[in-house]
């Protein structure tokens, strides 16, 4: 499959779109895998090599789509399977702003989306067994989460208060009216 897929092509069909085309509208004819991987620190990858575009980047990360635990660039004539190796996106910034119900985090991807931790957006973290090192997420969009950044991730625990519980402490921060665990302490 991989020889078919058109880079430009894709191009051509977003051209005049603005922001997240309607991919749940769309329904294309599966039309075969790729050699396209996101890497975990975000970077993605055509035929092995980096793609260096940003431009290009962005353009994928819009016609992103999940089923299940598959990953599709998906266009209204054509869907192809790519490979995530953790997660699609990079959340690279937050602003804390003033909203109806308190507080709101708005977070950056390293693709432009911007998106408000609430009930449609949950923050969720994951627990290395292992290392014991934390792994946040934040739902970006279509199922598909963003791993939140290191450097973020310590600015949430810095926001954090502290909620007791009969079986510990936990770390929270809230967002639209909504509570998110950062972890026990």
């Amino acid at each position: 499959m991989s020889g078919s897929f058109d880079p430009a092509a894709l191009g051509q069909q977003l051209k005049g779109q603005e922001g997240i085309p309607p991919l749940e509208k769309w329904n294309p004819e599966f039309c075969g895998d790729i050699d396209m991987r996101i890497a975990r620190d975000g970077r993605w990858y055509y035929q092995g090599s980096p793609i260096g575009r940003e431009a290009m980047v962005k353009m994928f990360s819009r016609v992103l789509w999940k089923e299940g635990d598959q990953y599709f660039l998906k266009t209204p004539v054509e869907k192809v399977g790519i490979q995530v190796d953790d997660v699609p996106f990079q959340v690279v910034d937050v602003e804390h702003a003033k909203g109806e119900q308190g507080v709101e985090l708005i977070f950056t991807t390293s693709t432009g989306d911007r998106v408000r931790a609430d009930a449609e957006h949950p923050i969720r973290v994951e627990i290395d067994p292992e290392t014991k090192e934390p792994s946040p997420y934040l739902m970006i969009r279509f199922g598909m989460e963003g791993l939140i950044g290191r450097n973020l991730f310590y600015q949430l625990v810095e926001l954090a208060r502290m909620v007791k519980h009969k079986h510990g402490t936990e770390l929270v921060v809230d967002s639209a009216g909504e509570t998110f665990s950062l972890g026990e302490l």
